[in-house]
């Protein structure tokens, strides 16, 4: 299963430069975990920083213009660091397997003279086979639009950063011109028709990118969780589908898959929602006449059924996650902002560990990725795990790792929650 190592963002509203985790100019940092928190105050940028990882997805599926507009984000001006005049930038490092290459996706997007965004630049990198100092190799570069790609698994084009010796102009010209025949076998001159779309989303859906490919689906893959319970009260029509959907309103759908196709593991789930909800012993569907489905919840002290639209948020919510992270084929990325809203405080550190258990206990598990503020949640979780979001003296956000404080590390070895280090305000910038 692919995993970030680090992610980078810059300009993005109160981000004007944070970085989580390893990327390839800073490999002495350790890489994100499997599971990861980010905790802070009201205002730090937790739902920023969630948000950023919806903006890059967002952007891969319907274009830049559309991802500054959707959503309630009002705009590529809107979501500019208050201040700045440079580009909005992404950098996503991360592995296909524990032991393939690391790849880096950079991007850069601007506004154009007329004052639409557009992409201002795309770049892929990733090191030779066998490479493991030096600088990466670039197999996808694009500027304006315009740039190279080099075909199927070849390495790509040596870039001396600190020289600045990339001539993008010169290096296409040479190569449609055959001056440089290696070249020319392994690469393709491209220009995009629209600056506004990514040009992995149309690189990645061509056979001979298969780097590309992989790495646009592995963004396609990520699931961000707009979960809402009202929505998930909702009458979808009837039909099995195979995966819960980010606002959660076809789960009566999921269910009725899993019933189908996994029953033993259906079976699995209901067993542990019972554990988690007292009184639930049975959930099951019911397809009405006009060919809709109702999502049935069997009460131990009632014998007739409740359905999903007489439901508490908190129990809508905590079986949808349960089954998320049953998903026979789970996504690769799940982010979730604030799941503990709505629920019961003590649920939180068992869904915590639920959580861990199902991103470092399956082979195909997720890398999963929180935003929170309930210290209930945190102590289940190790120093590593946990990012510490702030404002800075200037109003721009900035984060450190809790393992970075040595201090808090051994505190929590000796048997200290971190939930209650950070409630007692232990884990305050000093």
């Amino acid at each position: 299963m692919a995993k970030i190592e680090g992610f980078r963002v810059k300009n993005f509203r109160a981000l004007k430069d944070v970085t989580l985790g390893r990327l390839w100019n800073q490999q002495k940092a350790e890489p994100l975990t499997p599971m990861t928190a980010v905790i802070g105050k009201n205002g730090a940028g937790k739902s920023t920083l969630f948000d950023a990882f919806g903006f890059l997805a967002d952007a891969l599926k319907s274009g830049v213009e559309e991802a500054c507009d959707s959503r309630g984000r009002g705009g590529f001006e809107r979501i500019r660091a208050q201040g700045q005049k440079g580009p909005i930038e992404f950098e996503v490092y991360y592995k296909e397997d524990g032991n393939a290459r690391p790849i880096t996706y950079e991007i850069a997007i601007d506004v154009d003279s007329s004052g639409r965004p557009y992409v201002r630049g795309e770049r892929l990198r990733q090191r030779r086979k066998g490479q493991k100092h030096g600088w990466p190799f670039s197999f996808l570069v694009l500027n304006n639009g315009k740039g190279v790609v080099w075909k199927g698994d070849q390495e790509g084009y040596q870039i001396d950063e600190e020289k600045g010796d990339f001539d993008l102009i010169r290096l296409m010209e040479s190569i449609k011109s055959g001056e440089e025949r290696e070249e020319s076998k392994k690469t393709d001159v491209v220009e995009l028709e629209d600056t506004r779309k990514l040009g992995i989303s149309s690189l990645g859906s061509l056979k001979q990118h298969p780097r590309i490919s992989a790495f646009r689906k592995f963004i396609e893959g990520w699931y961000l969780s707009y979960f809402t319970p009202d929505a998930a009260r909702s009458l979808p029509l009837a039909g099995p589908q195979k995966h819960l959907n980010i606002h959660g309103d076809n789960l009566g759908n999921v269910v009725q898959f899993m019933e189908r196709e996994h029953p033993r593991r259906f079976q699995a789930i209901l067993n542990r929602i019972a554990e988690k909800i007292p009184g639930i012993n049975r959930i099951d569907t019911e397809k009405t006449n006009d060919g809709r489905l109702l999502l049935r919840f069997n009460d131990k002290g009632f014998q007739d059924p409740f359905y999903s639209q007489q439901m508490s948020d908190g129990t809508l919510k905590v079986f949808a996650y349960l089954l998320l992270l049953e998903d026979p084929t789970p996504p690769p990325f799940l982010c979730i902002e604030e799941p503990e809203n709505g629920l019961y405080h003590k649920l939180l550190e068992s869904l915590a560990r639920e959580f861990r258990e199902h991103a470092t206990g399956r082979k195909d598990g997720s890398q999963v990725f929180i935003t929170t503020h309930q210290p209930y949640l945190v102590d289940a979780l190790e120093p590593n795990e946990v990012w510490i979001l702030e404002k800075g003296p200037d109003g721009y956000s900035v984060i450190r790792r809790a393992s970075d404080d040595a201090i808090i590390t051994n505190m929590v070895a000796e048997g200290l929650p971190l939930g209650g280090l950070w409630y007692s305000d232990y884990l305050d910038a000093r």
